[in-house]
């Protein structure tokens, strides 16, 4: 049952792309409109097969590279939706649900994963993975707003009013989504951070392994944590933060992507569940 609820979601997700790339072309509210109902539809499916599983199995379903791309998928529209909310940056929904929809496409198409280890089968892992996802989903909402940034800005300095600068907010609006995205994502990502520790001190004994995933993330953190700082405390802003936020992103993708690729990580998806 959960997998047509998926194809759903991913229907969902696809026909708001359409929607939201005519938003883009023709500049109409009521396509905004229609595009968000739409991917709300998708996440209602989505969050209600991510529920049937979870009750299935007994608990959240994180193991596994499939499972991860799909809570991930979830996890950027859930993102999304909450800030469509607070900083309805339009434009923005025609990057993230394809993104969504990219991120599920890849769940649905890989195999499924062995079942865990019933050490792993645990609430407290999920609330770690969620929690470290739900940051990377901000996070990358901030790496796409800065995206957008630095194509306003590169229109506003060489004068070059064309079809973006129109379909596209002030700077001011682009840094505000930037900072909100990075605040929130840090906290997350913190959260997942040390669950995550105190859950391998729970089953490995020790707090932290220096596992190649964990120090990709650590080095991620204190990216973050760098930007943080020199905005609050030397106030910066635009380019250079719209930049650190990209950098952070792609060290969070790499850390995401290439856990499969570093035998040396307990964190790899194909032997998830097997403790060192």
């Amino acid at each position: 049952m959960e997998y047509w609820l998926f194809i759903l979601a991913l229907v969902s997700y696809g026909v708001a792309t359409c929607i939201w790339l005519g938003f883009v072309w023709f500049q109409r509210d009521f396509l905004h409109r229609c595009a968000v109902w739409t991917v709300t539809l998708g996440w209602c499916s989505h969050t209600a097969g991510l529920i049937w599983q979870t009750v299935a199995q007994g608990f959240l379903p994180v193991g596994g590279l499939a499972a991860a791309l799909s809570l991930y998928s979830w996890t950027v529209t859930t993102a999304f939706l909450i800030l469509n909310w607070r900083y309805p940056v339009k434009v923005l929904g025609a990057m993230a649900s394809p993104l969504a929809a990219l991120l599920l496409s890849g769940s649905l198409i890989l195999p499924r994963p062995p079942e865990l280890a019933p050490i792993l089968q645990s609430s407290w892992l999920s609330f770690h993975v969620a929690a470290a996802l739900l940051g990377n989903a901000t996070f990358a909402l901030a790496f796409l707003g800065g995206i957008l940034y630095l194509i306003q800005e590169r229109q506003l300095k060489g004068k070059r009013f064309g079809f973006f600068y129109k379909r596209l907010p002030s700077l001011e609006t682009l840094d505000a989504l930037n900072y909100y995205c990075i605040n929130i994502g840090f906290v997350l990502l913190t959260l997942g951070i040390i669950s995550g520790s105190l859950y391998a001190q729970y089953t490995l004994g020790t707090f932290w392994q220096w596992d190649p995933k964990e120090t990709m993330t650590l080095i991620a953190w204190l990216l973050y944590a760098g930007l943080l700082h020199e905005r609050l405390i030397k106030g910066w802003r635009g380019r250079r933060a719209a930049l650190l936020a990209i950098a952070g992103f792609v060290v969070l993708m790499v850390t995401f992507i290439g856990a499969d690729f570093w035998h040396r990580s307990y964190h790899r998806f194909d032997t998830f569940g097997r403790l060192p």
